[in-house]
């Protein structure tokens, strides 16, 4: 039964039946062969070996792990986040108010007179003679030094040489037009006189002529004479006058050349009064750089004398404000030694231009601090706005690390903060006002966050 059953198996299960290695292949080499003539099927089917770790199983294990880790970062968050323990007693809490606010900004100035006038050398020369010291008290018009120029001293020589001998060779001119006009009229006076004689002659020795007592030739010989001292009279006459014109003319030439020559000698003049250097107003001679024997051109600043009408304080600001600062707006000094109070003063002057980064504004004090001296350093707040009230949340170093745009707001509880979003707008010297994410009463932790700005809640200790 056993050998019937084994008989009648079909060829697919024969072929499975037979051990590896008995059929014939590529590569195969010769086995024992089937006795009933057919080849083996032992070597054509293999079992491979089963790949645990697949692209498609790694692809849905890491989204697993990711959807955890974000499962996980979301309970996180709403449960406080990332925490730190820290110590109370170092940290700043500050209330957040709602207050009086006024935008201030710090600056620093330096005392200078109220008005000043430079010693500018008009003329170049030697110094040969300083007569005031620096930090003198001075008058307007005293000498303060007194300067040296040969070539300038030499066109003054000149220029009075050339002034006198124009006043010479006018008055010469003028001598001799009054010398050639007063023989002129010597010699009208003569033809005047000849004229009328010739005229009692030609009248009678007509009546003579006409009565034959004398001869024709002689009625006319007289007649000619008399008529010869009228043209000649007549032609002098003209002579003079035209005499009289050019040379009234060559006089004003002469007399508008030595005025102009009476101008360049004063010029000349002042320019040798230039040399010596003078006090242009009343004050205190604050500096003065001049040695004995040092030659310095026109132009040179030799110092400048400060008025005694008051003071002013010059300070830079940033130029981040020059749109902001304006003439008249208020100061508060702070600090000024030797004084128990603060002191007002009003922006008198701002100047456009910037230099490095700053320009510069000129301030008076309405009601100056005694023995104030020029060059002491002022320090003072500028106010930028007028007093509202706002929230305002104390100045600290939290600003430093978080920009203004975030704060850790303590619990009601007190036992921890929590970063709560904010923004912040003005500032002064003291608090910042707040715009958005805090109310009045709030409690802010308002020191530096240096070791700790990236945790979400602060757990006091």
């Amino acid at each position: 039964m056993t050998e019937e059953s084994t008989t009648k198996q079909s060829p697919i299960a024969q072929l499975l039946a037979q051990p590896p290695g008995s059929m014939g292949g590529a590569g195969a080499g010769p086995g024992p062969r089937d006795p009933s003539g057919r080849g083996g099927g032992e070597g054509m089917d293999r079992q491979l070996e089963k790949v645990f770790w697949t692209r498609q199983r790694i692809i849905m294990i890491t989204g697993f792990v990711a959807f955890v880790a974000l499962v996980g970062y979301a309970l996180s968050t709403t449960t406080g986040g990332r925490k730190l323990n820290v110590d109370r007693e170092r940290l700043t809490i500050s209330t957040v108010e709602f207050a009086p606010f006024q935008e201030m900004i710090s600056a620093t100035g330096n005392v200078f007179p109220r008005r000043s006038v430079f010693l500018d050398a008009e003329e170049g020369g030697k110094i040969d003679e300083i007569f005031v010291l620096e930090g003198e008290i001075v008058e307007r018009g005293q000498p303060i030094l007194r300067l040296s120029n040969a070539n300038l001293q030499s066109q003054v020589f000149s220029s009075e040489t050339s002034r006198i001998e124009q006043i010479n060779r006018l008055e010469q001119t003028r001598f001799s037009v009054e010398t050639q006009s007063l023989r002129t009229r010597q010699d009208l006076a003569n033809m005047d006189y000849n004229i009328t004689r010739l005229g009692r002659d030609v009248a009678r020795n007509e009546e003579l002529f006409k009565k034959q007592a004398i001869s024709e030739r002689e009625y006319w010989q007289t007649r000619d004479e008399y008529d010869y001292q009228v043209r000649r009279r007549a032609l002098t006459q003209d002579q003079f006058r035209s005499d009289s014109l050019r040379q009234t003319f060559q006089i004003e030439n002469m007399e508008n050349a030595i005025a102009r020559m009476e101008e360049n000698y004063l010029l000349v003049q002042a320019r040798l009064e230039k040399l010596t250097l003078r006090a242009p107003v009343d004050g205190i001679l604050s500096q003065l750089n001049a040695e004995l024997g040092e030659l310095r051109s026109s132009g040179f600043r030799f110092g400048q004398v400060d008025m005694l009408d008051g003071v002013k304080v010059t300070a830079g600001v940033d130029e981040y404000h020059i749109s902001r600062v304006k003439k008249g707006q208020r100061a508060i000094t702070s600090n000024i030694p030797g004084s128990s109070k603060d002191y007002e003063m009003i922006v008198r002057r701002v100047f456009p231009e910037v230099a490095n980064g700053r320009f510069q504004v000129d301030l008076d004090f309405i009601d100056p601090p005694e023995n104030i001296r020029r060059g002491q350093t002022i320090r003072f707040r500028l106010e930028m706005s007028d007093p509202e009230n706002k929230i305002v949340v104390p100045q600290g170093g939290f600003f430093q690390e978080t920009g203004g745009n975030w704060i850790y707001v303590v619990d009601e509880s007190g036992n921890f903060a929590v970063k709560q979003n904010i923004r912040l707008g003005r500032k002064n010297l003291q608090v910042y006002e707040v715009l958005e994410g805090l109310k009045e009463g709030d409690r802010v932790v308002t020191s530096s966050y240096g070791t700790y700005n990236t945790v979400d809640r602060l757990v006091f200790k």
